[in-house]
């Protein structure tokens, strides 16, 4: 871990070690405070899965259950997203589990209410945070990173990205050092591709549950007919 420490400009950059694996990432992470999210999180919620994982799945952020436990996906949308990969065919025991944002944003706990109630980050928390995600996709070096919702897409395109205009798409990506990451045509040189569909908690706020459970195990199995 570096020895120094930078301003808030810098994010987490300052605390991402050059060297070593996930698990180097994952202790370093611990200690990060390139955000002021860190402040009333529990802890940092870092990536999980297989450190070669063929498919990288990036959510917006821990939640509730997810801060409290420490690991990613582990609350009611981790649950159904792991239903959605076996709906779909995807091994999650293949796959690799992150956030674009490592802390928990929640709103003040109402009186005599248990559950904290998530907020989306903002883009300058977005933007602090990115450097630990860059880092997640250098040492994984996954052939197929999914983007679960626009807080995922944005961290990994950049501000423009719309979900609703890229879902269910193959993107052939640039396999650059940093994000956020471009396009190039499809059938270019490289081997980095992006799809990007709804976050499973989008799907449990849904008017039509199983119709939108449906929509993301489709888009699931277009990544999975990617893999073979």
């Amino acid at each position: 871990m570096p020895g120094a420490r930078g301003g808030a400009a810098d994010g987490a950059l300052p605390y991402v070690p050059a060297r070593g694996g996930i698990p180097a990432l994952r202790r370093a992470a611990a200690d990060c405070r390139g955000c002021p999210l860190y402040e009333n999180a529990t802890q940092t919620v870092f990536g999980a899965g297989r450190s070669r994982a063929r498919v990288m799945l990036v959510g917006e952020q821990p939640g509730d259950q997810e801060d409290r436990a420490g690991e990613p996906f582990v609350g009611p949308a981790g649950h159904l997203l792991r239903s959605a990969l076996e709906k779909a065919g995807i091994d999650e025991e293949q796959a690799y589990f992150t956030n674009a944002v490592k802390h928990f944003k929640f709103a003040p706990v109402a009186e005599g209410k248990k559950r904290r109630i998530h907020k989306a980050p903002n883009l300058s928390e977005m933007t602090a945070c990115r450097p630990w995600l860059a880092a997640e996709v250098r040492r994984v070096r996954p052939e197929l990173i999914v983007a679960l919702g626009a807080t995922a897409g944005k961290s990994l395109l950049g501000g423009s990205f719309k979900v609703t205009e890229s879902r269910g798409s193959l993107l052939s990506l640039r396999a650059e050092s940093d994000l956020p990451l471009s396009t190039q045509e499809e059938g270019a040189e490289g081997g980095l591709h992006l799809l990007a569909t709804v976050h499973p908690s989008a799907v449990l706020r849904a008017k039509d549950r199983d119709e939108a459970l449906a929509g993301l195990v489709a888009d699931l199995r277009v990544a999975a007919r990617f893999l073979g």
